[in-house]
């Protein structure tokens, strides 16, 4: 099995902000595996379908960034998913706009999403795709995450969901994460 999370606040208000990457990055991938309906349980949105085989579930916690582990756990729990089919896909501010990483493993790295996942499944040691927002120039953190990025940034930061878009798809076909890590990091 293969769970993609992607992280973002629920809501027309938050659509397309820096901070909703994941669902951005979610969307695109519904688009590219030709589904079109989520089901809301668990305290998420999420389909599941199958891929040469392979059972995918794409997610998009319901709970707002702070409390996305509880989706996440919910899920797993009862689906009997193990964290090395899990994979998270995050916005970072410690990245300039649209830079992608792929990590096996670490510290939530100040990302509320990623503290209460860990905090919820019990472990740092699953991967994520990290999509860089930049840091603020010149407002705070929380003003920055929660507004859509400029014209001039958009391109650059839609660039960096293709890839990531790309990287999960990949996982789905088989690559191992030190596979994608040598390919696309």
């Amino acid at each position: 099995m293969k769970l993609i999370v992607g992280l973002g606040n629920p809501g027309k208000k938050y659509d397309r902000t820096k901070h909703n990457m994941g669902f951005m990055t979610i969307d695109r991938l519904m688009d590219e595996y030709g589904q079109t309906q989520m089901k809301k349980d668990f305290e998420a949105e999420y389909c599941k379908f199958k891929v040469d085989g392979e059972t995918v579930f794409l997610v998009k916690p319901l709970t707002f960034m702070n409390e996305s582990g509880r989706a996440v756990n919910f899920l797993m729990g009862y689906y009997q998913i193990k964290t090395d089919e899990l994979m998270v896909i995050q916005d970072d501010l410690d990245m300039p706009i649209g830079k992608v990483r792929l990590r096996s493993r670490g510290s939530a790295g100040g990302h509320n999403g990623i503290k209460s996942i860990i905090s919820a499944v019990g472990t740092k040691d699953f991967s994520r795709i990290k999509i860089g927002i930049q840091h603020p120039a010149k407002q705070s953190v929380v003003n920055w995450v929660l507004t859509p990025f400029s014209k001039d940034q958009e391109p650059i930061a839609l660039s960096g969901i293709d890839q990531a878009v790309d990287m999960a798809k990949d996982w789905v076909a088989g690559d191992t994460i030190d596979q994608l890590m040598n390919k696309y990091n």
